[in-house]
């Protein structure tokens, strides 16, 4: 498995919260930084801290440099405090858009999200995802929450 070009990267843990994280690209890193911080994100390899509740963002794989959510552009969708919450940043919609489409407009497919709320049709992921990803999996992740909501009866 190769990412980033380089062989595979061993997943670091974050260097606060010792939870693992995703890889991300440094040009996502440096694009989502905050002007004063970018110049301290020299790496091409990064991590995405997971854990909802830790401030830490982005970490290098060696550990010695991390971002944390006040460093950071834009709010983390999934971090516990992110307002707005997007689940595209690249076209504005959030994670509510989503569900409201599911919800109280109907919408079963990532397609028909997409239709209702304009998401994914400024696609520029690289840069304005904070993963360097498409939103899809995020999207789908919050039908499959809209669903469960639906069939318990809870809105």
């Amino acid at each position: 498995m190769k990412i980033f070009g380089q062989a595979a990267l061993k997943i670091e843990p974050c260097p606060l919260c010792g939870k693992s994280g995703r890889p991300v690209g440094g040009i996502t890193v440096r694009h989502l930084l905050l002007e004063a911080y970018r110049e301290e994100a020299t790496s091409e390899a990064y991590f995405m801290c997971m854990n909802e509740d830790c401030d830490v963002v982005y970490y290098e794989t060696d550990g010695a440099t991390s971002f944390t959510k006040q460093e950071i552009e834009v709010p983390i969708w999934f971090k516990r405090d992110a307002n707005p919450r997007y689940a595209c940043y690249c076209s504005h919609v959030t994670v509510e858009d989503v569900m409201d489409a599911v919800i109280h407009q109907g919408a079963r497919t990532v397609s028909e999200v997409n239709r209702l709320t304009g998401a994914m049709k400024n696609a520029n992921c690289k840069l304005n995802n904070p993963l360097g990803v498409c939103c899809h999996g995020v999207i789908q992740d919050v039908i499959d929450q809209g669903f469960a909501r639906l069939k318990t009866g809870a809105e």
